[in-house]
């Protein structure tokens, strides 16, 4: 049984898609992009608190799916400049820790809305990590 997640601490999709997606206890979250949830713009003050914004909507979908970020398994990083890795592992180390989830990080040519960050995870809310 599948079951959609939404959550209004996270931005809604901008198309045809759930924040997330609940089958047993595996949870499939969406790519984020950093948009604030209140306004729907883009964060772009700076590299830095982009990626915050998107790991802070990744933990709020992954909240109201019942886990967190602990929960995470894999992570997926697209970035328009992949200058910024470094910036990415630090800020990633504030919100994650050991195990680290298993991770790709891509280079994009673009993403949805100018965005330069966007980034997709899967949950196992089985507690075993």
């Amino acid at each position: 049984m599948r079951q959609s997640i939404h959550t209004s601490n996270a931005p809604a999709a901008v198309g045809p898609y759930s924040q997330a997606v609940r089958a047993g206890d595996i949870v499939w979250l969406s790519g984020q992009i950093p948009l604030d949830p209140a306004s729907m713009e883009l964060v772009t003050d700076s590299p830095e608190a982009m990626v915050r914004r998107v790991f802070d909507n990744l933990a709020a979908v992954a909240e109201a799916a019942g886990g967190s970020l602990d929960d995470v398994v894999k992570l997926n990083i697209y970035l328009t400049d992949l200058g910024w890795f470094e910036r990415v592992n630090a800020i990633m180390q504030e919100y994650f820790r050991e195990p680290w989830p298993a991770r790709a990080a891509v280079g994009v040519a673009s993403l949805p809305k100018g965005a330069e960050v966007e980034m997709e995870a899967v949950l196992v809310l089985d507690g075993g990590r």
